[in-house]
């Protein structure tokens, strides 16, 4: 006869057991979790989702980021699926398929920022947004650099640059990084205040700024002594004075110039909060500084390593100069638009440093693009520096080469300054910025010429 053996009422399972049914529980939460439902037949793009979790995180951070991608779009196609920074993403690097999620079906992707981002520059800025609130601050944001305006800041331009360069008169090297980002933002604080700003402002504004930077790409514990907790403490006073500034031009009934004044000039029905004013402010001078400093330092460092270019620029740059000492008078609008070696040699600048190297959007729903699902909730990358160093679209990518821009590239394979309604409404003033700075540069400024020479 068989017999049964009944464990007795004390057994328990061995830890080992334990350890693995928790390890399981966990797979299947995370798994129930990131899994997309009720969609059916409908399949992922292809791609690998790493470890649990954590992902394909660790990858990220331990390579070039550009070998993590262009791995990854040589492995399983222009299209593919990724775990990076806690969240399932889609990352795109087709120029046709990036298209369709920053215009055609841009109201189904939102954009998307680490809540630290959003509490720093502050919840009301316009990157945050869409919809009637993003389409009503983006009309205001462009009428403030639309070429009719920027055409009467030009000469106020002209007069920092001729500042930054009369400072390196005695100097022998400069930390370029650090003198573009002096220079870009004073030129975001004129565009954004108008000339009505007084210089102690400038200065009170410009050291609370630079503390928010330090911040702005630090862990972001909010404890005290950390740079997070620095830049949030800066913040904070950063919007009392901004405040007391708004309160200030209401009051005497004058908004002043730059987009403040836009703000402030409208009428009743459309006006604006404190709030909204400030988060705004803040950003735009955030976007306006950095990325434009940037592409600045890596413009002289172009020039710098190809001496033919920079003989190019400056041959351009003389004969324009030249022509305004003839006519004794400073650098014009109608100048910058005869400037087109310089003009390549800048575009050719935004392509090989791709600052903007993607953009992180959300699917508002399930979303199905070339026959794949993005489920709601997941991440979307358009992989700009993947696009731009495509050799399908650049011939020679890795090569600098400005004459590729004597003809206009394919639509939608060159995005520097991004693409559809949340493209950078400050791109016309940041290029108008860099040519007048390098026509000083090189055919005005001797000793800044040798510092950018090689020889």
């Amino acid at each position: 006869m068989m017999s049964v053996v009944v464990p007795p009422p004390h057994f328990l399972p061995s830890p080992s057991l334990v350890f693995l049914f928790l390890v399981a529980l966990v797979c299947i939460f995370i798994w129930g979790r990131h899994r997309p439902a009720g969609n059916g037949h409908r399949r992922l793009p292809p791609g690998s989702m790493g470890w649990p979790y954590v992902g394909e995180t660790l990858s990220l951070y331990t390579q070039d980021p550009n070998t993590f991608f262009s791995t990854r779009q040589i492995r399983y196609g222009k299209i593919f699926k990724s775990h990076i920074l806690g969240c399932p993403c889609v990352m795109i690097s087709n120029p046709e398929i990036a298209k369709i999620i920053l215009v055609t079906q841009s109201h189904l992707f939102k954009p998307t920022y680490p809540i630290s981002k959003e509490m720093m520059i502050g919840p009301q800025a316009i990157f945050f947004h869409q919809g009637s609130y993003h389409s009503k601050l983006k009309k205001l944001i462009q009428s403030s650099f639309l070429p009719s305006t920027i055409k009467g800041m030009v000469y106020k331009i002209e007069d920092i640059v001729l500042d930054l360069l009369t400072s390196w008169k005695h100097t022998n090297t400069i930390n370029t990084l650090h003198e573009m980002k002096k220079y870009s933002y004073e030129v975001s604080i004129i565009s954004v205040f108008g000339k009505e700003i007084e210089v102690n402002e400038i200065e009170g504004l410009k050291h609370m700024y630079h503390c928010i930077e330090k911040g702005y790409n630090s862990m972001p514990l909010n404890l005290p002594g950390t740079p997070f907790n620095k830049a949030m403490k800066a913040r904070k006073l950063l919007n009392e004075k901004l405040k007391k500034m708004i309160e200030k031009r209401r009051e005497i009934g004058e908004y002043g110039g730059g987009l403040l004044g836009a703000f402030l000039g409208l009428n009743e029905k459309d006006q604006l909060n404190d709030s909204q004013i400030a988060d705004n402010i803040i950003g735009v001078i955030f976007a306006a500084h950095d990325t434009t400093a940037s592409v600045l330092t890596w413009l002289l460092k172009y020039l710098h390593d190809h001496p033919h270019l920079l003989y190019a620029v400056k041959i351009e740059q003389e004969e324009i100069r030249c022509e305004r000492l003839a006519k004794k008078r400073g650098i014009t609008w109608d100048d910058t638009r005869r400037m087109p070696v310089t003009t390549r040699v800048i575009q050719e600048t935004l392509r090989a440093a791709s600052i903007l190297s993607f953009l992180f959007r959300e699917a508002v729903e399930d979303v199905e693009v070339e026959g794949y699902l993005i489920p709601r909730g997941w991440k979307v990358l358009p992989l700009f520096r993947t696009i731009h160093y495509s050799s399908d679209f650049f011939p020679d990518p890795d090569k600098f080469d400005p004459s590729r821009f004597e003809i206009a590239p394919r639509a939608n394979t060159f995005m520097p300054f991004g693409n559809g309604v949340h493209s950078c409404p400050g791109s016309e003033l940041a290029k108008v910025e860099m040519l007048i700075l390098i026509h000083h540069l090189t055919a005005s400024f001797r000793q800044a010429y040798n510092i950018l020479s090689p020889f």
